[in-house]
């Protein structure tokens, strides 16, 4: 799995078209090998959408490790976000690109290891963090997804149970100044950070 964070040119290519319903709003996707989750809409993806919760105050968004692009287009096709998409795969962020014009979505895509070439911020970052990538990698995330969030903005992450799902929401405790799980189904755990400042 580790192919999914690394280029190789080598890498055979297997191209093909999915189809799913996203809280009803239906969604296609050309997808590849190389890729997270090629063949079928993520478990965690699905449960951390069925429960974040998009307000009028979110205007901007980031998509972190996009992969081929699920949220950040799902973002931009039922709320209007001004959506930037970021995954260090290039193969990824090729299909994301594709995939925002195969919905008729607008969206920035660009590669960036995490946050490292990310400048701007935003109201809103989602992610289904890299688990395979290593915990080290994961909290570097969690960490620097803080500095890119306006004021009053809002940070989601789903983390599986067996995967430290326990252990992420201590280290976001530590990191956000409220942090609630907001739902959870099928073992996944859906967490809301919140910029918000301390009086």
């Amino acid at each position: 799995m580790t192919h999914y964070f690394k280029n190789d040119e080598s890498l055979k290519s297997n191209p093909k078209v999915i189809a799913f319903d996203v809280k009803n709003t239906p969604l296609k996707f050309n997808t590849d090998d190389g890729v997270f989750s090629k063949g079928s809409f993520d478990r965690g993806t699905q449960v951390l959408l069925q429960f974040m919760d998009v307000n009028k105050d979110h205007k901007t968004a980031l998509d972190l490790g996009c992969g081929y692009g699920v949220i950040g287009t799902y973002l931009q096709k039922v709320y209007n976000i001004d959506v930037d998409m970021v995954d260090i795969n290039l193969r990824a962020l090729d299909l994301a690109k594709s995939n925002l014009v195969l919905n008729d979505v607008k969206g920035n895509v660009f590669e960036s290891d995490g946050l490292n070439n990310v400048t701007k911020s935003y109201d809103l970052i989602v992610t289904n963090p890299p688990i395979r990538a290593g915990k080290e990698t994961v909290y570097r995330f969690f960490e620097d997804a803080k500095k890119h969030l306006n004021k009053n903005g809002d940070f989601y992450v789903v983390v599986n149970k067996k995967h430290g799902a326990e252990s992420a929401f201590r280290k976001l405790s530590a990191i956000y100044g409220v942090v609630e799980q907001i739902g959870r189904n099928k073992g996944f755990h859906v967490y809301k950070c919140m910029n918000s400042l301390t009086i």
